[in-house]
């Protein structure tokens, strides 16, 4: 049997090929009017949650920005910044938005740095110096000259957001304070927690204590284990909240020792 012959179908093909670089031929022209009409040309640039300019971009072609590459040149000049958005609002302006980061800590340096929940370090405003955010000790001889903008992989500082993460999830620390973590030693990693204030204003505190509250020992291994028992014990404890030296989970039980108590 003679095997039939298929026939190309090529005027098929050419008339899509033409239809092809027609639409081509005037996508291209109407993108050429676009990127240099004058009618285009930016006039306004509204910065949102920053003090940076962008005058350098008035009178050029909006459609002829390239958006991205300008975004991340403004990211790299904000280590304080998790994202930079640039927007075009049609006909001649340009919205550049600012996203801060989100301090969950203080860390103690040479001087406080902020950091955020991925554990990048970043210069604090005077609002996060002024907050409750917990202080982080003890990467002073971890991380040497920190910079804003980098995040440093040390297990110490991953241990310290960790501690923090898992007293905020906990609901039975309602009311409590994370004053200051110490991850200087991880294997006697703690942290230190401040009474509820309608607790500690009616405890009369030792001369000799800094605030009211108690110690934590936590050590580094297991720490949602760990923070779950913690809850579970200040619960029960609740009447001895302002007796409490410091409770330590680093054992198989858990202690619980009290003030002038041995």
């Amino acid at each position: 049997m003679k095997k039939q012959k298929r026939n190309f179908p090529v005027k098929i093909v050419s008339f899509l090929l033409i239809i092809f670089l027609a639409f081509s031929f005037i996508i291209g022209y109407i993108w050429k009017v676009l990127s240099t009409a004058d009618f285009f040309a930016v006039q306004q640039v509204i910065v949102r949650n920053s003090d940076y300019q962008f005058d350098y971009l008035k009178g050029r072609n909006i459609f002829s920005l390239n958006l991205s590459n300008e975004a991340w040149k403004a990211f790299l000049r904000c280590p304080d910044c998790r994202k930079v958005r640039f927007s075009r609002v049609l006909p001649n302006c340009i919205v550049v938005d600012f996203l801060k980061r989100k301090p969950v800590a203080l860390v103690r340096f040479y001087k406080n740095f902020a950091i955020d929940e991925q554990g990048v370090l970043f210069l604090p405003d005077l609002a996060t110096e002024e907050s409750e955010l917990p202080v982080i000790y003890g990467l002073e001889t971890k991380i040497f000259a920190p910079k804003p903008g980098i995040s440093y992989k040390r297990s110490e500082l991953g241990l310290a957001l960790s501690i923090i993460n898992e007293f905020k999830l906990n609901k039975s620390f309602g009311g409590f304070t994370l004053k200051r973590v110490d991850v200087a030693n991880p294997g006697s990693a703690g942290f230190f927690m401040l009474l509820p204030k309608q607790v500690a204003n009616y405890t009369l505190a030792s001369p000799q204590a800094e605030w009211s509250g108690f110690e934590v020992r936590i050590g580094a291994s297991s720490v949602r284990q760990k923070m779950m028992i913690l809850g579970g014990l200040v619960i029960q404890a609740r009447k001895e909240w302002s007796n409490i030296n410091y409770i330590d989970l680093r054992f198989k039980e858990p202690l619980i020792k009290l003030n002038n108590k041995s």
